[in-house]
């Protein structure tokens, strides 16, 4: 009975030791998984401007100091705003970084062209997704005293397209997975695995297996990246068809503004407007006739704006604005810049409205109570709200106008005046000492 005891006793040892060594492992195993050293994930989309640029610059130096284990550029551009100079400063710092930067053309339907594409040169892994097309790379860039180069493929690339199979088949890409390529951003993560980098092998897949005796690949943490909120926003701003339309909006807020009394909310709105136009459009290459032509519209359209009725001005300034609209911007590698059709029929739509039809009815109500009839005004008397030196503000039986002297001698704020004319929505005041005859009993007389 003791000897049964006693190998009874180890037997529970030695099961109780497989059970901890079981456990063990399978914890072992589960750790693995997520203690691999995690991947960045950079999404870089739109036109690559000094937004853009800096936000790929401080990746780099995040990634390499928060403990990835490689970076990847989720790339999505149709082309760079920024100087040559720039961006070869920039293929330099990928090209130096002390972690593996890997590019990726994707999602489906992406676009790596001009300067952009030039990216994948300097990329330590470079992949792309089914339906992506890199190409029209412009003039080669000079990185650390060589120019960039897609080997064979280069001369082709430049003024042209490929897709993921014909990049594939020209040695492009130094990962190109299947058939269908690297469709989403897990697929990046596998690839990434084995790969040797500067004697440093990636470890970003491990596989287990499951309940059912299946091979399992986990793939390491993605940690993903975006613009901040401010930096967004800029980049927003600096794209084309928004700081068009921000500048036209703006300016047409502030002509309006300018014919009304005081300062309301669509001078602060025009105001802000106008500003991130002018960052936007100075952010992308633009032809400065074309801005100045813009300008130009908008003041002949003023010039009808202030009489309150569309006439010849309102047909040059809106012929001078479609023709802007269409030349605003220079093209650049990869890319013609034209606006989307969407973009100028709106453009010039609301433009057309709004001096045409909108702003000249919106003056006049601002400026004019529905009860008084202006052929009625002649004659009437008022108060000056502001100094008249030719023109300023007045009242006129409760309603605020807009009014010039038609003498050299000016009013002064709280003088009374009388109404000897009017033009537009303007009217011509005189004061009441020494002015003309009422121009009520004018009238009575030649009857």
């Amino acid at each position: 009975m003791h000897r049964l005891s006693r190998v009874s006793r180890l037997g529970l040892v030695a099961l109780a030791a497989g059970a901890m060594l079981l456990s063990f492992g399978n914890n072992a195993a589960a750790e693995t998984a997520s203690d691999l050293a995690p991947v960045d994930i950079v999404a870089v989309s739109g036109l690559i401007d000094e937004v853009v640029v800096a936000s790929i610059e401080n990746a780099i130096k995040r990634s390499e100091s928060n403990g990835a284990q490689a970076l990847v550029l989720q790339l999505n551009s149709r082309g760079a705003v920024v100087s040559h100079e720039r961006m070869a400063g920039l293929l330099e710092k990928i090209a130096d970084a002390r972690i593996p930067v890997a590019v990726w053309v994707g999602p489906s339907s992406a676009r790596a062209f001009g300067l952009s594409a030039q990216l994948l040169t300097v990329a330590d892994v470079r992949a792309m997704a089914p339906g992506a097309l890199i190409g029209f790379t412009g003039p080669a860039l000079q990185v650390n005293g060589e120019e960039t180069s897609f080997g064979d493929s280069s001369a082709i690339l430049r003024t042209s397209s490929i897709g993921f199979s014909e990049a594939r088949k020209e040695g492009i890409l130094n990962f190109a997975g299947d058939d269908e390529g690297v469709p989403v951003v897990r697929n990046m993560l596998l690839a990434l695995d084995g790969i040797i980098v500067g004697g440093i092998e990636l470890n970003t897949v491990i596989e287990t297996v499951d309940e059912t005796g299946q091979i399992v690949r986990d793939a390491t943490q993605a940690r993903f990246y975006k613009l901040e909120l401010t930096d967004q926003l800029m980049h927003t701003v600096a794209s084309p068809p928004v700081a068009y339309l921000l500048f036209a909006i703006g300016l047409s807020l502030l002509i309006f503004e300018f014919f009304t009394a005081g300062i309301g909310i669509a001078g602060v709105v025009g105001a802000l407007c106008s500003m991130l136009g002018i960052y936007g459009l100075a952010a992308l290459p633009i032809r400065g006739w074309a801005v100045a032509l813009l300008v130009m519209a908008i003041v002949a359209f003023a010039v009808d704006v202030q009489v309150g009725v569309p006439r010849f001005w309102t047909g040059v300034g809106l012929t001078a604005f479609v023709i802007a609209s269409f030349a605003l911007y220079q093209p650049i590698d990869g890319s013609n810049m034209r606006m989307s059709w969407i973009t100028l029929v709106s453009g010039v739509g609301m433009m057309a409205l709004a001096f045409i039809v909108g702003m000249p009815s919106m003056v006049r109500t601002r400026f004019a109570t529905p009860t008084i009839g202006r052929e009625w005004l002649i004659g009437a008397e008022g108060i000056a709200m502001s100094d008249v030196n030719p023109e300023g503000i007045v009242t006129v039986h409760n309603g605020q106008w807009r009014a010039r002297t038609n003498r050299s001698t000016p009013i002064t704020t709280g003088s009374p005046f009388r109404v000897a004319a009017i033009d537009g929505i303007t009217l011509e005041i005189e004061p009441l000492e020494g002015a003309a005859r009422d121009y009520r009993e004018k009238r009575k007389g030649n009857e």
